[in-house]
């Protein structure tokens, strides 16, 4: 008897080990899913402690000055050649710089 009350409790020790890092390994994928797709991990359990916090979404790029500055100074050019007169200047000016 004593045989089979230590077998049972070994399977039982070894369901509950399996359940809690499977439930741990679920939690961490659906935090970094959420992750890729931009949205907020759902809460766990109340009761359990998450070992896996996901990092937030990286913030969008800087947009490319050097691009811009290099556009404005040939538009700058252009100008100062009189191919463009003030008021086309200014429209692309706010073309470029986006405003």
């Amino acid at each position: 008897m004593p045989g089979l009350i230590r077998g049972v409790a070994r399977t039982a020790v070894v369901a509950g080990t399996a359940t809690a890092v499977s439930n741990r390994v679920s939690r961490r994928q659906q935090g970094r899913w959420a992750a890729q797709q931009g949205y907020e991990a759902p809460s766990p359990q109340p009761g359990y402690q998450q070992a896996y916090q996901p990092e937030p979404p990286a913030a969008p790029a800087a947009p490319d000055m050097t691009g811009r500055i290099e556009q404005l100074k040939q538009l700058g050019e252009l100008k100062d050649q009189g191919v463009l007169t003030e008021a086309e200047f200014e429209e692309q000016k706010r073309t470029i710089l986006g405003s």
